[in-house]
């Protein structure tokens, strides 16, 4: 579902979109300092699915990654699940951050 579909980092709205079948699912955030904090996750029940969340938020995870000096925060109860579930996220927890 989302192998066609490119992620974009709204700046100015401060949240990572990705459309899918005419629907927008969101990550929104907030910048600090070298930290991204993941603040509320928004899929479309039409889109909604287990494996579509898993692709949406490797896909954002993977986007940060390519950043430089950026630790992810996440504040969001269905990302904090997805990070615990994926170790090879957890590095990516400032220091003292544990999930």
């Amino acid at each position: 579902m989302t192998e066609t579909a490119e992620l974009i980092d709204n700046e100015f709205l401060r949240q990572f979109e990705l459309k899918v079948e005419d629907e927008m699912a969101i990550v929104e955030y907030s910048l600090q300092e070298r930290k991204i904090f993941l603040t509320k996750m928004i899929i479309p029940e039409t889109i909604r699915s287990k494996e579509f969340e898993l692709e949406f938020v490797d896909m954002v995870f993977s986007n940060i990654k390519e950043r430089e000096n950026l630790s992810v925060v996440p504040t969001s109860p269905e990302i904090a699940k997805f990070v615990k579930s994926n170790r090879k996220y957890k590095r990516m927890l400032p220091v003292g951050i544990r999930i």
